[in-house]
């Protein structure tokens, strides 16, 4: 397929893609937005109201394999479509549950939904756009998740105030609702290559599961475990620390999604210029981190302006490792016909730590208090930031593979 050329034609797809993913981020993330409001308002157990999460991470990093090799063979804009139809559904039925068990169902089955978004919409920025665009409007799309982060945290008190935590789930199925049908009128089809071509054109063949791979799945695991688990548990952990209402502890999430902008957009000027390797700046992410979680352990129970900053930085820095090991990566297997296999596998282990995390975080507060979590994130971003150093080597003799 030819790649498109005209910059009018590429800032178009990428703002309709930005939108995509923003509208899947309001009706994903919301749930965990209103979690401490939902609480207080339910006297449902901490515990129990996370499994809902716990169920969602886990069935979206499953429909990420299956939705990641679909993408490869059937249409990416009918599987966004279907994603789209079934969290607005999903999304609608929340404020109907009675019990963290349907919850749980729900929410899990929105979170299958939600794996229809990414790796189908990787297939089509790799078919649409030539390498340095596809990097660009990468960074662009994962601007949308902030930006529906920001919406979701801005919105959900004053949602919360005029309706209740209910209200914030009709907003979130009537967003999904309206960019299913901006997404059927706008998004172009994207030619999929049949079994046959496939067999008849050349193709790399490569390992996804040798020893370097498996340790960047690895790091991909730790980096969700950070970034979804402190944005989940963020308005929980102020209002404990810091005796704040569960409406203003949810207001402090805007500013987790301005720090993940900064560190997206700085690992990409240091990617594309400067660095080149997608595990380089991994480790310089990581390392930031580690500085934040540091800050966290020192000082985190010194003011709720210091734990928010340190946690937006902590999440910030895992936004931008997701973007070099999630985002940068796939578009190499290019030559393999593989790519949205290879995101959809990757993405996926970015919900194997996400599901871990939820209920990790939850149950560890619930027994031994925040500070052990706090310094849990130093060790894992210390990890992860020496694996990453080591793997920029190994990830250079498989670039060369697969050129």
């Amino acid at each position: 397929m030819q790649k498109l050329s005209d910059k009018k034609q590429i800032n178009r797809i990428s703002v309709l893609f930005a939108l995509t993913y923003m509208v899947s981020y309001i009706s994903r993330i919301n749930y965990g937005a209103v979690l401490s409001e939902m609480e207080a308002a339910t006297q449902m157990q901490k515990t129990l109201l996370s499994v809902a999460v716990t169920g969602s991470f886990i069935t979206y990093g499953v429909g990420q394999v299956v939705t990641g090799i679909c993408g490869d063979w059937f249409s990416p804009k009918k599987l966004i479509a279907f994603g789209f139809v079934l969290t607005a559904l999903m999304n609608g039925i929340i404020p109907l549950c009675r019990t963290p068990m349907q919850m749980m169902l729900v929410w899990s089955v929105n979170g299958f939904a939600q794996a229809f978004m990414w790796p189908p919409m990787v297939k089509m920025m790799t078919a649409l756009l030539s390498d340095d665009d596809y990097k660009k409007v990468t960074t662009r799309v994962i601007w949308g998740s902030s930006a529906g982060t920001i919406v979701v945290y801005l919105l959900s008190p004053a949602l919360i105030w005029l309706g209740g935590w209910k209200a914030v789930f009709v907003f979130a199925a009537l967003c999904a609702a309206v960019m299913l049908l901006v997404w059927l009128k706008k998004a172009p089809e994207v030619t999929v290559i049949s079994k046959k071509q496939l067999q008849e054109q050349p193709t790399v063949k490569f390992n996804l599961f040798r020893p370097a791979m498996l340790l960047i799945m690895l790091m991909v695991i730790c980096q969700g475990m950070l970034r979804d688990g402190v944005t989940t548990w963020m308005p929980s952990y102020i209002t404990d620390n810091y005796n704040l209402g569960s409406q203003i502890s949810i207001l402090t999430g805007v500013v987790l999604p301005l720090f993940s902008i900064l560190c997206t957009q700085l690992g990409t000027r240091l990617y594309r210029k400067k660095l080149k390797n997608p595990l380089t700046c991994a480790a310089l992410l990581f390392g930031v981190g580690m500085a934040a979680s540091l800050v966290l352990v020192v000082l985190g129970n010194i003011s709720p302006v210091v734990s928010v900053l340190g946690m937006a930085m902590l999440t910030g820095a895992m936004h931008g490792v997701n973007l070099m090991l999630i985002c940068m990566l796939p578009a190499y297997f290019q030559k393999t016909g593989k790519v949205s296999t290879v995101s959809g596998v990757l993405n996926a282990c970015t919900y194997i730590g996400s599901a871990l995390s939820t209920y990790m975080i939850a149950y560890l507060v619930e027994k031994f208090g925040w500070q052990l979590n706090l310094q849990l994130w130093l060790v894992v971003t210390a990890v992860g930031t020496l694996v990453c150093l080591l793997l920029q080597r190994p990830w250079k003799n498989i670039n060369q593979e697969l050129s």
